[in-house]
C-alpha cells in the first residue's frame, strides 16, 4: 500500500507529505459539507485528532481557520465554494501520513484515476450528505457525511480514520445524536448556516474556541 504514483494522475491534485506523529496511532478528524456551518458538537468531536480532513463545500474560510486551531489541515473546495478565498483552496488534495496516502475530492462522480494503480489506500469525499464507508479493490472509500445545516432528515456526522501500523481503518461520528440543536441561534424552522457575524459572536462568547474572522488555509 502507498506506492508510487505517476505525475499524469497526479497532476490536479495539490499533495501534502507530513511525517506522523511520535505516537503508534494516528488519528485523522474528516468533515465535510459544512456549508459555513461549524458546529460547537462537531468541534467537540474533531479535538485530538492530529489531522483533520475537510472535503469540501466549506462555504466559509473562518472553518477553515477554527479547525487549524486543531491540528493541520487538508482541505479542498466543492462545488458551493464558488468565492475569491476558495480559489486559492484546490479540488483535489493529498494527504501522506504514517504510510498511508489518501485521496481528498468532494465529488466521487469526479473521480478521474483509479486509486489502486495510483497508489491510494483511502479516496475521501463528500457531497451527498450520506455517510458511508466501503473498501474495495484494497482502497477505503470514505465519507464523513455532512456536519452542517441538515439535509433531508439525515444524520449529522464527521468520520475518523485511525492509522496504526501501515493500515487504516474508520469509524463515522453522530453528533447531536441526542436531538439537540446547534448553539448557533436560528429562527424555528430554519435550519440555515449563520452568518460570519454570527459565528464571531459565538466563538467570542465562547472563551476562544474559534477564531473570527481571517483567511483559511
Amino acid at each position: 500500500m502507498g506506492g508510487a504514483k505517476t505525475g499524469a494522475e497526479l497532476c490536479s491534485a495539490g499533495q501534502v507529505r507530513t511525517p506522523a506523529p511520535t505516537r503508534a496511532v494516528v488519528i485523522i478528524g474528516v468533515i465535510s459539507d459544512t456549508h459555513g456551518l461549524l458546529r460547537p458538537e462537531a468541534l467537540a468531536a474533531l479535538r485530538g485528532s492530529d489531522y483533520i480532513v475537510h472535503a469540501g463545500d466549506i462555504g466559509d474560510p473562518l472553518i477553515l481557520k477554527t479547525l487549524t486551531e486543531i491540528a493541520p489541515v487538508t482541505a479542498i473546495r466543492g462545488n458551493v465554494d464558488r468565492e475569491a478565498w476558495a480559489k486559492k483552496i484546490p479540488s483535489t488534495n493529498v494527504l501522506e501520513v504514517g504510510g498511508i496516502s489518501i485521496y481528498v475530492l468532494h465529488n466521487l462522480n469526479e473521480l478521474d484515476l483509479k486509486p489502486e494503480e495510483a497508489g491510494f489506500d483511502v479516496v475521501v469525499f463528500g457531497h451527498s450528505h450520506v455517510a458511508k464507508q466501503e473498501a474495495k479493490s484494497r482502497v477505503l472509500y470514505f465519507n464523513p457525511g455532512s456536519a452542517g445545516p441538515r439535509r433531508f432528515r439525515l444524520p449529522l456526522t464527521i468520520g475518523r480514520l485511525q492509522i496504526n501500523d501501515g493500515r487504516v481503518s474508520g469509524e463515522i461520528v453522530e453528533i447531536c445524536g441526542d436531538g439537540r440543536q446547534s448553539s448557533f441561534a436560528r429562527p424555528a424552522g430554519r435550519d440555515v448556516a449563520p452568518t460570519r457575524a454570527e459565528m464571531a459572536a459565538f466563538y467570542a462568547g465562547a472563551g476562544g474556541a474559534g477564531a473570527a474572522g481571517g483567511a483559511g488555509a
